[in-house]
């Protein structure tokens, strides 16, 4: 339920006497979120309440009552959960947007937008978009689209198309053989703050099971057996060719611009020591528990697909993240494909995992992505910190979103 107690709701006596405590201008842009479960940093507020002043939270209060505050929007959470917005790091669910089929285009500010409405209504509020820096063949779509989508999603920031707020997150394909003149005049553009380094070549990382390769592309190409292998052989080839020279012009790129810089798909300790060696901060998706833990250990933020966990497996074959959860290696959550599987995910290692409670599970798709990408002013319900909140029922372990607020404004 929704209360808004405005100024002209108020006869003059009304107005006269709630003047005499406070001045009715000084609660324009004021938004009390009352009666609500506070989900904060180390315990859950039972019932409390958080107000937001021009976007930014100024108080948490303790207490279920429902304020009487002239020229604030007052809303009554109902017993609901209230949470910080989710930072999402790794998606690339505008690609889906931008190809909704083989060989189809979408306009790319139209299908910016449709992503926006899909991100925020998940209760994601910053979005780290990633767009594919390199592809395996010159006439790949994405590669097409790379410009486009980066000038609309700076078109809808700019113009305040959004509704949440959108970054980029270059997926650098390190044995792309033109990565270099891709990569540098999209390092320096105003939206980029992440960048990970990539090698998909069959035989190690994501695909250390060849015949998951093979699965994988067989399906998404229409492969058969000779065209399969010719496929592989040429990765291999371009992996020898151009591989370590990419790594070392995008990893020494990223820190010359002050970008947060994630691995991928690590699969050994070695891939770890590489990561470590590279000052890197985030490990993303790592495919074998000793990789995880190497990066854990070495305060590598681990992060591990929300369809993983909703799924309970990977669809490569490759580590589970609820095992790595359990094991404590588990810091960070992305929606990947899926931007509805982000709040469920949290809420599934509330209730799965003995050592999480839920603010700890809730810090996997907020405090714990913010910090990694030296986002501070965000993230956790704390004065000071933007007011980007989600209000959440829980219906029997599944959370049901009920409200979505940017800088105290709501937007879904």
């Amino acid at each position: 339920m929704i209360t808004e107690t405005l100024g002209m709701e108020w006869d003059m006596n009304d107005i006269h006497n709630a003047s005499k405590n406070v001045e009715l201008q000084d609660l324009i842009g004021v938004t009390v979120f009352a009666n609500a479960r506070v989900i904060l940093a180390d315990h859950v507020l039972e019932s409390g309440r958080v107000i937001v002043t021009n976007g930014v939270i100024t108080d948490i209060e303790d207490g279920d009552a429902v304020p009487s505050m002239p020229g604030a929007q007052v809303i009554d959470c109902a017993g609901d959960y209230l949470m910080p917005g989710m930072i999402e790091l790794h998606t690339d669910n505008i690609e889906k947007h931008i190809l909704p089929r083989p060989g189809a285009m979408w306009p790319s500010l139209a299908a910016s937008i449709a992503h926006d409405t899909q991100i925020i209504s998940a209760g994601i509020t910053t979005v780290y978009d990633s767009v594919s820096v390199g592809a395996f063949e010159e006439g790949d779509l994405r590669l097409k689209a790379l410009q486009e989508i980066c000038d609309a999603l700076e078109t809808g920031e700019q113009d305040g198309l959004f509704k949440a707020h959108h970054l980029v997150h270059l997926r650098c394909e390190i044995c792309f053989p033109n990565l270099e003149k891709l990569l540098a005049p999209l390092i320096i553009r105003p939206l980029t703050g992440l960048v990970s380094i990539m090698d998909h070549t069959p035989g190690q990382r994501q695909f250390v099971d060849e015949s998951k390769y093979v699965q994988y592309y067989k399906h998404k190409k229409g492969f058969n057996d000779e065209q399969m292998k010719t496929y592989m052989d040429a990765r291999r080839v371009e992996q020898g060719l151009y591989g370590e020279k990419n790594r070392r012009y995008a990893v020494d790129l990223a820190h010359q611009h002050g970008h947060a810089l994630a691995s991928h798909d690590d699969a050994t300790i070695a891939h770890v020591e590489e990561a470590i060696s590279d000052r890197m901060t985030i490990a993303e998706f790592p495919t074998t528990i000793a990789a995880a833990e190497a990066s854990h250990n070495a305060g590598l933020a681990v992060l591990m697909g929300a369809p993983n966990l909703v799924r309970g497996g990977s669809h490569s074959g490759n580590v589970a993240a609820i095992e790595l959860a359990r094991l404590g290696f588990l810091d960070i959550v992305s929606s990947d494909y899926v931007p509805a599987s982000l709040i469920h995910s949290a809420f599934i290692l509330a209730d799965q995992i003995d050592s999480m409670d839920l603010p700890t599970a809730i810090a996997t798709v907020t405090r714990n992505p913010a910090r990694a990408a030296n986002l501070t002013d965000r993230g956790e319900i704390a004065v000071g910190l933007k007011g980007d909140l989600v209000r959440v029922h829980d219906h029997r372990h599944h959370p049901i979103l009920r409200g979505v607020w940017r800088d105290g404004v709501r937007v879904s």
